[in-house]
C-alpha cells in the first residue's frame, strides 16, 4: 500500500467518477484504474461496488476512506508547515471557541500579536462536540476553546477554568427581588434553552431532573446573544455562563444564582493527539495556560 495510491483512492471518492478525480491529480484516467486496483490488490478487499452504475464504497471501502482522508490531510499539513517554515512568510492561528469565550480571548490575542505580529488570526465558532472533533481530525483548526467534555483516546484537553451558569429573568419578573433562587421556583416558567448536542443544554436539564421538575421548553436557540434578547422581550427565561452575561453593561435582564443546584461548566482547551503542533499554536497554549494559572 503506497501513498499515492491513497491519495488517488481519497480523490476518487470525493469527484464521484475517474474522470473527474483523473483530471483533478492530473493523471490519465487508465493509471488512476490501475492504482485503484493495486492497492485493492493490496489491502485483499475490495473498495468499491462495482455492480452498480454510480461509484460506490464497499463498508471495507469506507473505513479506509475515513483513514486514509485523516493521513492525506495531515500530510498536506505538515507539507505546508514545513514550506512555510522554509519560506518564514505569514502564518495562520485558527482556533474553535465557544460564545462565552470573548470575555477573556481579547487579551489572550493582544499578547500573542505582540510576539506574532505578522500570523493571521481566524476565530470559528464551534460548538457540539461533534463539530469539535470533526474540526480538529480534519485540520480545520489548530486547537479549540471548548465546553465539551472530551473523552477520547485521540484527543488532549486540559481543563482552564469553571464557569457559574445563571437564570437571566425579564425585566419585570417577579422574582426580580429575590438574591438567589432555588430551582423549584423555576419549574412553571417558559424556558429558553441552546439546542440539542451541546454540553450546556445536557448540564441544564440535569439540574432540572436533580430538582424533580420537568423543564417547560418554550425555545430552543443556538446562540447565547439570541436567548439574552429573546429574554429582554419577555418571552422567558434562560440559563446561561455567568462570564458571558455579566460582560453587558446596559442589559436590562437581571442575573440571578441558584443556591440549591450545582450549576457549573468547566471550559478546556483541546487538541489532537500524536500530532505536530507548530510554535505559534504551543506558545498560545501557554498564553492561556498562564492567564487562568494567575486568575482561577
Amino acid at each position: 500500500m503506497e501513498f499515492n495510491q491513497l491519495r488517488y483512492f481519497t480523490t476518487l471518492v470525493e469527484e464521484g467518477a475517474y474522470t473527474k478525480a483523473a483530471k483533478r491529480l492530473h493523471i490519465a484516467q487508465p493509471s488512476l484504474s490501475a492504482a485503484v486496483k493495486k492497492l485493492e490488490n493490496a489491502v485483499g478487499f475490495s473498495l468499491l461496488n462495482r455492480t452498480t452504475r454510480h461509484l460506490r464504497l464497499t463498508k471495507e471501502g469506507d473505513i479506509l476512506y475515513q483513514e486514509a482522508t485523516r493521513l492525506v490531510h495531515h500530510f498536506d499539513h505538515v507539507k505546508q508547515e514545513m514550506i512555510r517554515l522554509k519560506k518564514e512568510g505569514p502564518s495562520e492561528l485558527t482556533i474553535g471557541i465557544i460564545e462565552s469565550s470573548m470575555f477573556w480571548t481579547p487579551t489572550i490575542l493582544k499578547q500573542f500579536k505582540e510576539e506574532y505580529k505578522n500570523v493571521r488570526i481566524q476565530l470559528t465558532e464551534i460548538l457540539s462536540l461533534q463539530d469539535v472533533v470533526a474540526a480538529l481530525k480534519n485540520y480545520n483548526i489548530h486547537l479549540a476553546i471548548t465546553n465539551q467534555y472530551m473523552n477520547s483516546n485521540e484527543m488532549n484537553a486540559f481543563p482552564i477554568y469553571e464557569e457559574q451558569l445563571v437564570v437571566l429573568l425579564p425585566p419585570d419578573h417577579p422574582l426580580q427581588y429575590e438574591e438567589t433562587l432555588q430551582m423549584d421556583a423555576l419549574k412553571d416558567e417558559e424556558l429558553i434553552i441552546c439546542k440539542e448536542g451541546l454540553q450546556s443544554r445536557t448540564d441544564i436539564l440535569t439540574a432540572y431532573c436533580k430538582a424533580g421538575i420537568k423543564p417547560n421548553i418554550q425555545y430552543e436557540v443556538e446562540r447565547f446573544e439570541t436567548a439574552c434578547n429573546m429574554v429582554e422581550e419577555n418571552l422567558g427565561i434562560t440559563i446561561l455562563p455567568e462570564n458571558y452575561v455579566k460582560q453587558y453593561k446596559n442589559a436590562t435582564y437581571h442575573i440571578k444564582e441558584i443556591y440549591d443546584a450545582d450549576l457549573r461548566r468547566t471550559v478546556y482547551v483541546a487538541v489532537m493527539k500524536d500530532r505536530y503542533l507548530p510554535p505559534l499554536v504551543k506558545h498560545f497554549i501557554a498564553l492561556i495556560r498562564n492567564y487562568f494559572g494567575a486568575v482561577y
